[in-house]
């Protein structure tokens, strides 16, 4: 079976009635995607954080029914589309249906919803493109390679010596006790003085009348 058919076999064992999709069927006004807070097109409730810009963000788009996309699964919170430039067959994105340009930016809740997903989903997609294993990325940042600012997991299916990632081959070097126990220390007092504001902002709001 081809990969193209396989991945028609994954939608239509997601789809609610269980029917194949018709050939070349993409998510759009026609494809039934639900509405969700990305359809107003940009207000804060649509932005999430009150940051970004859900009227031109592409994902924010395909959400909205006004950009196409390969759609495999759909939930309340977030959506699952095959990416458009795929590094391997089967390459797919979980986002989540409001606007989040970070993962730091994404409420907790949102990340378990979308993390939640990543077993069932993959395990679908690693079965229709015969894969046994995959990676789950997230590009967070410009710097990490993020190009799309609304929060995104990636699944890539791997197949042994696909060569994918030429850092795999790479030395990587034995961590240093002498260089890190700084850092050790430092990322334990962000965590504290995040924790310590969590609890600070906790107790005001509970304070408030």
């Amino acid at each position: 079976m081809s990969p193209p058919r396989r991945l028609a076999v994954l939608c239509s064992h997601l789809r609610a009635d269980g029917s194949a999709p018709p050939a070349g069927e993409q998510s759009g006004a026609a494809g039934g995607v639900s509405t969700s807070a990305c359809a107003s097109g940009g207000g804060a409730a649509a932005r999430g954080d009150g940051g970004g810009d859900s009227a031109s963000c592409v994902f924010c788009r395909i959400i909205r029914g006004e950009a196409p996309a390969y759609k495999v699964y759909e939930d309340d919170v977030c959506l699952c589309i095959l990416d458009s430039h795929p590094l391997a067959p089967g390459h797919s994105l979980i986002i989540p249906k409001c606007h989040f340009p970070s993962l730091e930016a994404t409420p907790p809740h949102v990340v378990a919803a979308m993390c939640s997903k990543v077993p069932f989903l993959s395990n679908a997609i690693m079965k229709a493109t015969e894969c046994d294993s995959f990676n789950l990325v997230v590009n967070n940042g410009a710097a990490a390679g993020q190009v799309i600012f609304h929060t995104h997991f990636h699944i890539i299916p791997r197949r042994s010596g696909d060569k994918l990632w030429p850092t795999e081959s790479f030395r990587r070097r034995s961590i240093e006790p002498n260089e890190t126990s700084g850092l050790v220390s430092c990322i334990k007092e962000q965590l504290c003085s995040t924790l310590e504001g969590s609890k600070t902002e906790a107790s005001s709001l509970l304070k408030e009348p």
